[in-house]
This record gives structure tokens, sequence and C-alpha cells, in this order.
């Protein structure tokens, strides 16, 4: 029997040591980990079904195919004040692997000071050096050749990069001309190179890394990467197309105890028990959401949405975090080469606040950014101290690619000119929103009526709203500006023929904000819903550093909503570490009997 042949009866009838909730990027991965011990018994859930043969997930030059399709839970943001009122499409994987196979495959780590962060704040082995191991356990880092190395400054450090891991990781095999020229262009302007861009620093330009294995030329994700080699184990068992509705919370000795899980398969309703743990790998969406359903969150938004409060936690859905993106493109010489369909191939670059805004308009913001507060204060002062003129740290990324990347963006005639986009991202926001469960309508609903998995919860972001939104709005004014600079100085200019968007009308500051505000939106990086508390405990978040929910016995979360602070990186890296780490941490309290 293979782990996906299970019936919801069979899945319903066996008793698990744990249940993993979301067979996606994390999930999976501790799904992998904890069944290498034959004697734990490993359910997992995932709502999505499984597309192991899919082109349109497997193929790397068909990424953003998926968004919007059976694969996506298509979730929305409400609509944002700061944005002028637009609500934002929220892609989420709905597949067995998760938003890894629906991602742009981008593979980095943050800074060594984005994890040290985590670690000031109280929660121990979070740091830098504590994770290094877990990044490097998740990835084969394929060596690119001396030539490839070359021409297409393809550079590594051997000491931090994996070699046995399940995810693979590898440079394109080829790259556009613009990715030459704007790299050339960028060290020209006096940017450093960063030859070892996963080693503690991605400040600098550098050549970007994709999750793609090169043997086979297919997106390496958490399904192949993770579930399939392990398919065959008999301690494993995975159900798709399952919708858990609820944790199972029983009381033991006069605490709240996660038992086990609720979950709908078709319109059959099932519940399944967990003897160890039930640890919840939905995301930051959805394990805030499921968290609420089961009664523990803000005794208030439980009330109103008709749950049952048992575990009263305010710090629930709320210190959303995510990377805002402006997109500015360019017309560029029809002579430029472009490329066969791959995964983007392109050049990054992360740069400190010095470089990219002018010293004036920087000790104006400076003093801005000094009168915020967040609660606790050590996030106040982390925030602040990333923002100091003296901080080496990627507080915007550049990336240059072919191909027009703004949807608001609409050319003329298809095919008569070449576009070329800047993509402009705010790696440390101020912005903070939140995620809830809805109440049920007024109308139509009976008394005892409470949500369900099914009804999308209310996603607000807080897109440049208040104090901290504002700032961050004039933050992203000040990264555009910087990349119409890159783009006029050479060689990149010898083929950028005019900036389109925004227009050339767009000529003063404040009608470069209006344009901001009409044009920003996410890099889909949204983390901390479900946060380690740190120092503060259950009073500043929702899970202690070995990723316990508060309040209650035998619960975990192990997904990027436990991140209490944004790092300056795309997630996935991060995301499978977070879970290697977690996976650990169950395995060793499994040993210990601590829990």
């Amino acid at each position: 029997m293979t782990a996906l042949s299970v019936n919801p009866a069979d899945f319903a009838a066996q008793v698990f040591d744990y249940i993993i909730v979301g067979g996606g990027t994390a999930g999976l991965a501790v799904a992998a980990r904890l069944s290498e011990d034959p004697s734990l018994v490993v359910g997992v859930l995932e709502a999505g079904p499984a597309a192991l043969e899919d082109d349109s997930i497997n193929a790397p030059g068909r990424f953003l195919q998926t968004l919007g399709t059976k694969y996506d839970w298509q979730f929305e943001t409400v609509p944002q004040k700061g944005l002028g009122g637009r609500a934002l499409v929220w892609p989420r994987g709905k597949v067995l692997g998760g938003t890894s196979a629906l991602n742009l495959m981008t593979w980095n780590r943050g800074n060594r000071e984005d994890y040290d962060a985590w670690e000031k704040l109280g929660n121990r082995g979070w740091g830098w050096d504590s994770l290094l191991p877990f990044f490097m356990k998740s990835e084969t880092f394929h060596l690119p050749d001396k030539e490839a190395q070359a021409a297409n400054r393809e550079y590594y450090d051997r000491k931090v990069i994996g070699s046995n891991g399940p995810v693979h990781v590898s440079y394109s095999k080829q790259f556009p001309k613009t990715h030459e020229l704007c790299y050339d262009t960028l060290v020209g302007l006096g940017i450093p190179e960063n030859r070892a861009h996963h080693a503690g620093s991605n400040v600098g330009v550098w050549t970007n890394v994709s999750s793609v294995d090169p043997e086979n030329k297919t997106r390496s994700y958490a399904a192949p990467a993770y579930f399939v080699p392990n398919s065959s184990r008999q301690n494993l068992v995975v159900l798709t197309e399952a919708f858990v509705q609820e944790i199972v919370l029983t009381q033991e000795n006069g605490q709240w105890a996660a038992t086990g899980v609720r979950f709908t398969h078709g319109d059959n309703h099932f519940t399944a028990m967990a003897s160890r743990e039930v640890i919840l790998s939905a995301g930051s969406v959805q394990s805030p959401q499921l968290l609420e359903l089961s009664g523990i969150g803000n005794p208030q938004i439980l009330k109103d949405a008709g749950v049952e409060v048992k575990v009263p936690n305010p710090n629930v859905g709320e210190n959303l975090q995510d990377h805002l993106m402006a997109v500015s493109v360019f017309e560029v010489d029809s002579s430029v080469r472009t490329m066969e369909s791959g995964a983007p191939a392109s050049t990054f670059c992360y740069l400190p606040v010095s470089t990219v805004i002018p010293e004036e308009k920087l000790g104006t913001l400076a003093s801005k950014v000094k009168t915020l507060e967040l609660s606790p204060p050590e996030k106040t002062a982390i925030l602040r101290s990333r923002f100091d003129s003296t901080a080496n740290l990627g507080q915007f990324e550049y990336i240059f690619d072919f191909g027009n990347w703004n949807s608001n963006f609409q050319p003329g005639q298809p095919g008569a000119k070449k576009y070329a986009s800047m993509l402009q991202i705010l790696q440390y926001p101020f912005s903070r929103g939140s995620i809830h469960i809805r109440q049920p309508p007024e109308s139509g609903s009976q008394k005892g009526d409470k949500p369900s998995i099914a009804d999308k919860p209310i996603i607000d972001p807080g897109y440049y709203s208040g104090e901290h939104g504002e700032l961050d709005k004039e933050i992203m004014m000040q990264c555009i500006q910087f990349s119409d600079k890159l783009c006029r100085s050479i060689p990149l200019s010898e083929v950028v023929r005019e900036r389109l968007f925004p227009p050339s009308s767009v000529d003063s500051d404040d009608k470069l904000r209006d344009w901001v505000v009409r044009n920003t939106t996410t890099d889909w990086h949204p983390i901390g819903t479900c946060a380690m508390g740190g120092h503060g405990g259950i009073h500043s978040g929702v899970v202690d550093d070995r990723l316990r929910v508060y309040g209650v016995r035998r619960l975990r979360v192990v997904d990027a909503s436990i991140m209490p602070l944004q790092i300056s990186a795309h997630l996935q890296a991060t995301v499978y570490a977070i879970a290697e780490k977690g996976a650990k941490l169950i395995l060793d309290d499994n040993l210990t009997r601590r829990i």
C-alpha cells in the first residue's frame, strides 16, 4: 500500500502518533522526518489533490499558470485603504506540496541578523548559527561547472551549502542578455558583488538560484522532494482532499490537550485521533484560522463568530507581515536576446538604506522611524536598528527581469515591443495586519452556527495604513527612484529605451506617491500570524521556541506563521529550515517525554 491509497474511513480508523494538518511545504518535510522512525505512525491531511504528474506544476517555465486554478486557495485581502481601496489576490497552494508547487522557485536565505533577531526576542535556538544546519539539511546544491560560473557569475560558498538534502537547488542553464547588463551596471555603480550570498549576508549583487532539479529539468518542491521518496513507508499515511475543520481539544488534568482533528472528505465527516501530537502546518493564513475555529484566540473574535472560547490568546492571527512590491516597466531594444522557457533567471540585488536613499532624505525618514512604537519594545528596537544608516542589511530587493510583470500596465500591439521589469520589494516592512475568522452571516444562519474552514478568513495586511504604513509608502518611493537611476546607467542604459510605467507624466513626489498607492502589490510572503512569543510568552506570541501552542498540550505550529519578524529573503528556503528544525524538536521531545 502506498501512502496515498488510503480512504478517509480507514484514515479515521487508524490511531496515529502524530497528525499533521497541511501537506504543504512545511508539513511534508515534517512528515518525512518524523516517519524516519518506524515506530511512529504519521498521518497527513491535505485539502488539495496530489498533482505529481501535472506539467503546469512540474515544468519550471510554466510558473504562474497555476494561480487562480484548483491548486490555489484563491484568497483575497479585504479592500486596502492604503492601496486606494484595492483588494489584492493572495495565492496559496491547495495541492500536495502547498505553495512550493506554485511559487517562482527562488531559493535564498536571509541575513544572519534576521534570524539572530528572533533569538534576541527570547526564542532560544533560532539564530543563524542554530538554523544553518537545517538550511543545509534541506537541500542538494548542484554546483555549476567552471565555464558557467565564469560566464553567469554563479558563485557559492561550499561551507554553507547542502549536498544531500531532498530539495534540488541549481543555477539556470541560460540567462537573458539583461542579466549580464544589469549585473555589470550594479557593479559599476559601486554595489559589491556577493560571492557567498547563502552564507549569512545577501547584501550586494548576485545571480539567483532556483529550486529546480537540473537532471530532469523539473520544479523541485515538497511533494517530489519529501513525499515521493518516502511514500512506500508503512508508517506514513497521506489523505488528500481532506478539509480539517477543527482541532479536537480535550480536558486532561485541568489543561486543554490536542487529541485529534475533525475533517470532512466530500460530504462526509470524520474524526482522526493522535496519541502524541497534532502539528499544524497550514501556513500563515490557515494556521491561525484553524486555531480560532478550535477555540484558541482573541475571546471577542471567537464569541462574535460563535466559537466557544477555550484558550484565550489575542495574539492569534495578529502580527501579519508581508513583503510589499512595486514593479516598474521599461521598453528595451528589440535586439536584446531573450531566453527559452524556464525558471526565472535574473540578477538579484539586496541593498541597505544608505545605498538607496539620499543622506538628507534618509535622515528625515530615520527620525520618523525613531517615533514608531510596536509591542513588545524589543521588536521596535530591532526595526529601528535595521533602518539605521550604518546597518549593512538588505532593506530593498531589486530584480530586473524580461517581460511585463505589472498587470496594471497594458502595452499596445502584442509583440511590437520588448519589455523588461524592475521588481522593487521592501524587505522589512513597518505595515502590520491580521488574519481572523469571519462572523457567520446574520441572514440565513441558525443559532449555534459558526464558520468553517471553507469560509475564507478576513485577510487585512494593513498595507500603507497608519503611521507605520505611511512610512513604508515613503520608503517605496525612494526605492523606485533608485531603480530609475540604475536603468539610466551604463551598460544597462544602452538597451533600455525608456521607462513606460510609471509613465513620464509621473514627474513629482505627489504623483509618484499616488502611483505607488495604485500599483503596490504583494510579493506573497506572509508571516507572523502564530509567532513565537519569546521573552513575553503568551503575552506577545502564540507558540514558544519549541513551537508548542501556549495553553494547549500536544499541539504545535510548524510553518512560516511562527516567524516573529520578517526576513530579507524569499521565504521558501527558510520554511524548509523551520520544518527541519521543528521535526528535530518534536523527535527530541518524544524521546525525553517532556511534552
